[in-house]
């Protein structure tokens, strides 16, 4: 391992459980002074306030310090714990010019534990990755740390020497559309995006069309965006559709799980068809109910207007595998000798009686009982282990173990 990086371990592998400065000090030792560590990773264990207070006061002195990795470090803790422990890691990484990234991902925050995340994103103007993934934020919590990124941006703005924030991946934090006026104003102060990841955060139609409207739409460099397992339907695959031609630099879309629907399916491949986002190497799209028009209007947009896509994913929508579409498809990566279409081993074909439907008329009734049965079933489903935890702490004043 370089020694321009440090990562926390015990000599067994296991994870530390460490609570006083005592405890910390054996294996935080060769940090002090150090000015060559590049990056520090703390992952996997479990730190107490007086520990994290120890670890902070030796972060001073990590003058050359670019990557602070911190996720999964509060596991077990107390509630009330958590925000002295993190704001005694935080506020020193403030003096430190070179900072780049900070992961703050997998640890269960919550809404109320916010306000550390404010004081110190709002004030960390050498930050460019911005890592907040599985931290059960909800809609209030979300409002505040995306608040934190805009005042950010006018922080950047006073010094030339602060870069551009480059990514924000803020993924399983149940968002929802309460936040997005928040996150849609932060994304539009912060132009120079390269990278936004929002997956799974119970967003419904509304709030993807703010935020794709009135947020991403002004990031006009945005390389990767990635919004899967979020709900859309045609009325936020439109919003897609309108905002997508304007990404010129787009490498990697991701809206996979998203209920685009027959009618958004088709709709966004139009978009794509264009002939403006020729730099596209990956497009997510399974599991959107796109049929074989769709599929059809996805070839001539790769044929004609995607010439570098190396990967397509179309599994689990509403097709046949031996559609003429697919088969030119594959033939027109096997004429390029790169690209390829994901496994298509869970498709849905529509049936007769759904290719005589009115599209314009019946598909609208449809899609409001699909998104009511997305509503009730997410509620059942996006709670994965760590984030039941979260939804625990939502619900304790304090004093009680996770």
């Amino acid at each position: 391992m370089s020694d321009k990086i440090f990562i926390l371990k015990s000599k067994d592998g296991k994870p530390l459980k460490l609570d006083t400065a005592i405890d910390v000090e054996p294996y935080i030792s060769s940090l002090k002074g150090n000015t060559t560590v590049e990056e520090i990773r703390l992952g996997g264990n479990t730190l107490g306030i007086e520990a994290c207070r120890a670890l902070g006061e030796i972060l001073k002195s990590n003058k050359n310090l670019k990557v602070f990795k911190a996720d999964d470090i509060f596991t077990g803790r107390l509630i009330s714990e958590i925000p002295d422990a993190l704001t005694a890691l935080l506020t020193p990484l403030l003096d430190l010019p070179h900072l780049h990234t900070v992961d703050l991902s997998d640890n269960a925050f919550g809404g109320r534990l916010a306000e550390p995340l404010r004081d110190f994103y709002s004030k960390a103007g050498p930050l460019r990755h911005l890592l907040l993934n599985n931290n059960g934020l909800g809609p209030a919590g979300g409002t505040i740390v995306a608040n934190a990124i805009r005042d950010l941006a006018s922080l950047k703005a006073t010094n030339s020497s602060f870069p551009p924030l480059e990514t924000i991946v803020c993924g399983r934090n149940r968002l929802e559309n309460g936040s997005m006026d928040a996150w849609a104003a932060a994304y539009a102060a912060h132009k120079t995006l390269k990278t936004v990841k929002m997956v799974q955060n119970g967003i419904r139609q509304e709030g993807i069309d703010k935020l794709l409207r009135d947020g991403l739409s002004k990031c006009a460099g945005l390389e990767t965006v990635d919004l899967q397992d979020n709900t859309f339907t045609s009325y936020g695959a439109t919003a897609l559709a309108t905002v997508v031609t304007g990404w010129s630099d787009m490498v990697e879309l991701a809206v996979g799980d998203c209920l685009l629907g027959a009618r958004g399916g088709t709709i966004l491949a139009e978009a794509l068809g264009q002939g403006k986002n020729k730099a596209i190497q990956t497009l997510r799209l399974q599991f959107n109910e796109i049929d074989a028009k769709g599929v059809e209007a996805l070839e001539r947009a790769v044929k004609q207007s995607l010439p570098v896509l190396r990967l397509m994913e179309l599994n689990g929508n509403k097709f046949s595998e031996d559609d003429v579409a697919i088969s030119a498809l594959r033939e027109i990566f096997e004429n390029r000798g790169f690209g390829e279409l994901d496994e298509l081993d869970e498709l849905e074909e529509e049936s007769d009686e759904d290719e005589d439907e009115d599209e314009d008329e019946e598909e609208d009734d449809e899609k409001e009982d699909i998104v009511k049965d997305a509503e009730d079933e997410e509620q059942k489903k996006v709670p994965q282990r760590k984030d039941a935890v979260v939804d625990e702490l939502a619900d304790i004043l304090g004093g009680t173990k996770i």
